[in-house]
């Protein structure tokens, strides 16, 4: 049996798969069946500051409903005040206790001073490791993307220097250079980049008229633009690479390692295929190093990125050109007649 161990964030893993952050640490019995499959390490559901400051208008609006209805009374109810971020730290506790693998917190607040507040708090719940989640969607065209990228620098400096743990930062690939930002948040510090964020979009009902949110899984070969950086960053960061969005199974797994990716974040293919499916997963990667003579994931891991690929044009505009040179190899494919 070839050994399976990586670092994520200079932790050790048994193996290169993790929970990404969801819904599923929600349930205990679920995450038990996914700890017992074989998986290395789990991302706790993100943190998000804005939520908590909907949770605290929701709740006043809910207290306030009666409020001097009667002319001698003033509240329906006592005075109640929002937990904050205390149930969230808590069920992270708790989680921690009941699991024997590294377990890790997301978060993503609103201003900086939280952001520093709130890692401080996550810290403290004994978590392994933070994860940055610097999901923001730009709306505001006023605002330069130079100023965006500054900002999510100093919070990754102040956090740094203020925690004992290690932290990693989540992306999306929405920058104007993805790898300038990266490599200037590995000088920072970062103990690891993870590729990429998945933002959640909108869709309009063109029945009704009215938007709606719909939750979608990731879909097969949404991995790609993950790999591709991936490929293009190993060997000229020093922080651990993660890739997830649209790992489906072992083979796409095998393939982030072969770019240059340490480990990978897994999420809509065990909502799709349950707890069992990491095992398969783990036994692929196994069965595919024995047939291969790989001992340990170092002695392949990268072997096709940028750096050590023996195709110059892998990962470069000229590969797109060759691309559409062959173009017309898609009707064969996909005849029209």
């Amino acid at each position: 049996m070839a050994d399976l161990r990586t670092t994520y964030m200079g932790i050790e893993l048994k193996n290169p798969i993790i929970l990404g952050a969801s819904s599923l640490v929600e349930d205990p019995i679920v995450i038990q069946k996914i700890e017992r499959a074989g998986v290395a390490a789990i991302v706790y559901r993100s943190l998000f500051e804005e939520q908590i400051h909907l949770e605290q208008i929701q709740l006043q609006d809910q207290l306030g409903e009666y409020d001097e209805r009667n002319a001698e009374m003033l509240h329906m109810f006592p005075q109640v005040k929002h937990g904050g971020a205390k149930e969230h730290l808590f069920k992270l506790e708790k989680l921690i206790s009941k699991v024997s693998i590294p377990v890790f917190a997301s978060l993503n607040a609103t201003y900086e001073e939280s952001w520093e507040e709130y890692a401080l708090a996550l810290e403290k719940t004994g978590i392994a490791g933070l994860e940055l989640n610097f999901y923001d969607v730009a709306v505001d065209g006023a605002i330069p993307g130079s100023e965006i990228e500054e900002k999510q620098l100093r919070i990754l400096s102040k956090i740094k220097n203020i925690l004992k743990i290690p932290v990693s930062v989540k992306l999306s690939p929405f920058y104007a250079n993805p790898l300038n930002l990266i490599g200037r948040m590995d000088q920072a510090g970062a103990d690891g980049i993870v590729l990429f964020n998945r933002f959640f979009q909108p869709e309009i009902n063109i029945e009704t008229e009215e938007f709606f949110f719909p939750f979608d899984l990731t879909h097969p070969k949404d991995y790609q633009l993950s790999l591709r950086y991936a490929g293009l960053l190993y060997g000229n960061i020093k922080a651990d690479i993660c890739t997830g969005r649209g790992i489906s199974d072992g083979s796409d797994m095998i393939k982030m390692l072969l770019a240059g990716a340490n480990a990978v974040q897994v999420v809509s293919a065990i909502y799709r295929n349950k707890a069992s499916h990491i095992t398969s997963m783990i036994d692929m990667l196994d069965e595919w190093m024995d047939v291969r003579g790989y001992k340990t994931i170092d002695d392949f891991k990268g072997r096709l990125s940028m750096k050590n690929s023996k195709d110059p044009y892998a990962y470069k505009r000229a590969q797109y050109v060759d691309i559409l040179m062959k173009s017309t190899e898609i009707l064969k494919k996909y005849p029209m007649v």
